[in-house]
C-alpha cells in the first residue's frame, strides 16, 4: 500500500478519502428539547442498527441550583429505568477567582452495583449564563452476550460558593446481558429547565 504525503499547499485539493480508507459518521436519530421537563427519555431508535450510540448535551440548565444531570438505561422499552451499573469518575475543577483547583477521583460520583441513576454533568448552576454540556457514548446496547459499556465527558459552569469550571469523566458498564432499548435523563433534583439532547448512531 502506498502512502501519499501532502504538504499544506495540497491539503485543500483533497476532496475524498483514498480507496479502501473509510471513516465513521454520525446519523441523527432523535432530538429532544427540555422545557421545565421532569425527564427526557429516548424509547425508540436504540436497537441493533448501530454498535455505538452518542448522546450530545447542549446548554443543559437546571431548575434547581447546583444539581446534576443523570441517566439510566432500560431493558423493557422504558417501563423501568433501574439497570444495575458500576462506574468510575474523575474530575478537574478551577474557579474564576483562581484560588481553588482540584484534580482527582470523585468517590461521590461513582456507583458500585447500583440501580440508581448515574450522574453525568455535575453541579450545574441556575444563573442565567450557567449551563452544562457533554457527550455520552453507549456501546453495543443490543448485544445479549456482554455488559453494556459507556463513556462520558462533560463540562459544567456551577455556582456553589465560587463560580467555577468543572470537567468530568465518567466510565462504566450497565451490568446486564439483556438489550438496552431505552435511555432516560433527569436532574438529580428538580426539572430540566432548558437544554437539548441529541441521539446519534455511529456508522
Amino acid at each position: 500500500m502506498s502512502i501519499n504525503v501532502c504538504n499544506d499547499r495540497s491539503m485543500a485539493s483533497i476532496t475524498s478519502l483514498p480507496s479502501g480508507v473509510s471513516g465513521s459518521s454520525l446519523v441523527l436519530i432523535s432530538e429532544q428539547t427540555a422545557s421545565s421537563s421532569a425527564t427526557i427519555s429516548f424509547t425508540s431508535g436504540i436497537d441493533s442498527t448501530y454498535k455505538e450510540y452518542i448522546f450530545k448535551f447542549t446548554d443543559i440548565h437546571p431548575a434547581t441550583d447546583n444539581t446534576d444531570l443523570t441517566f439510566n438505561g432500560s431493558t423493557d422499552s422504558g417501563s423501568n429505568y433501574n439497570v444495575t451499573k458500576t462506574t468510575t469518575m474523575f474530575r478537574a475543577i478551577h474557579n474564576e477567582a483562581d484560588n481553588d483547583t482540584e484534580l482527582g477521583y470523585d468517590t461521590g460520583g461513582d456507583l458500585a452495583q447500583s440501580t440508581n441513576f448515574q450522574s453525568l454533568i455535575r453541579s450545574i448552576g441556575t444563573d442565567n449564563d450557567q449551563c452544562g454540556v457533554g457527550t455520552l457514548h453507549l456501546f453495543d446496547p443490543s448485544n445479549t452476550t456482554f455488559v453494556k459499556h459507556f463513556i462520558q465527558t462533560s463540562n459544567s459552569y456551577g455556582s456553589a460558593s465560587n463560580d467555577y469550571s468543572r470537567n468530568q469523566f465518567f466510565a462504566g458498564y450497565l451490568n446486564t446481558t439483556s438489550a438496552i432499548d431505552a435511555v432516560q435523563f433527569k436532574m438529580a433534583s428538580g426539572n430540566i429547565d432548558s437544554g437539548t439532547i441529541k441521539m446519534y448512531g455511529v456508522t
